[in-house]
């Protein structure tokens, strides 16, 4: 396992050096290729494949503009698949932090078996989420769980305020979620685990952020939007804005 780790991280290091000297058309191919190689990471596990299909997780990397090099948060980064993914998108010159309000075992035991410096579980509260001493990071990402944020007793705008200070300029939120019904607010994040986008996009917004770009690429326009997507036989709808400071 740890061979194989180590050639994933030979690998980042190589495409980001080719990446370097390419013109944009080819850049952008390139960068196509190297989303490809972080999905088929061994440093994800197969339980992060299961929900390819749904996550795109390549996808996710395009709309993110992930580069090799970057410092990176996941918030609420769970058991770390998104984590993980980052870590091996950024490749060694990077470094991903992955953020829960309380350890959470499945992360511990992925930092621990996959043995890479460059990915770190992080405790912290939510009001400040960014591990003290991170250096200024260049993005920061929230994967289907802000929706989830807004049940706890989280002062969420103190954290919008955090996380736009920890960025640098120019840097990326990206923030995924499962769509609620327009105008339904915060009225179905517990019952129905959605979020109404632009309500969310009013609370960052208030930090100082800008939208930069919306995703479509897990948009389902068939969803009706009322049930909770883990209770769903199909694909739910989902949004993805980008915010850059």
């Amino acid at each position: 396992m740890r061979t194989s780790l180590r050639s994933a991280l030979v690998f980042s290091a190589i495409s980001a050096a080719l990446l370097a000297g390419l013109p944009a058309h080819a850049a952008g191919q390139a960068n196509a290729s190297s989303y490809q190689a972080a999905v088929a990471s061994p440093i994800r596990t197969a339980d992060d494949h299961k929900d390819d299909a749904k996550r795109k997780p390549a996808e996710f990397l395009s709309f993110a503009q992930v580069k090799p090099g970057m410092k990176a948060l996941d918030v609420s980064s769970g058991g770390g698949a998104t984590a993980a993914l980052l870590t091996a998108a950024v490749g060694p010159k990077g470094e991903v932090w992955a953020q829960n309000a309380k350890p959470n075992a499945k992360l511990q035991e992925r930092v621990g078996n996959a043995t890479l410096p460059n990915l770190h579980a992080v405790v912290a509260d939510f009001n400040d989420p960014v591990p003290k001493g991170t250096p200024p990071l260049d993005l920061i990402t929230i994967n289907m769980s802000y929706h989830d944020i807004a049940n706890t007793p989280a002062d969420r705008a103190a954290m919008n305020k955090r996380l736009y200070e920890a960025l640098k300029p120019g840097g990326l939120l990206v923030i995924v979620d499962n769509a609620a019904k327009k105008g339904a607010g915060l009225s179905a994040t517990k019952t129905l685990h959605r979020i109404d986008e632009e309500t969310l996009v009013e609370e960052v917004t208030a930090a100082g952020f800008k939208v930069d770009g919306r995703g479509d690429y897990l948009h389902v326009a068939s969803d009706p939007r009322e049930q909770p997507f883990f209770k769903m036989d199909k694909p739910d709808d989902k949004f993805a804005v980008r915010f850059k400071k």
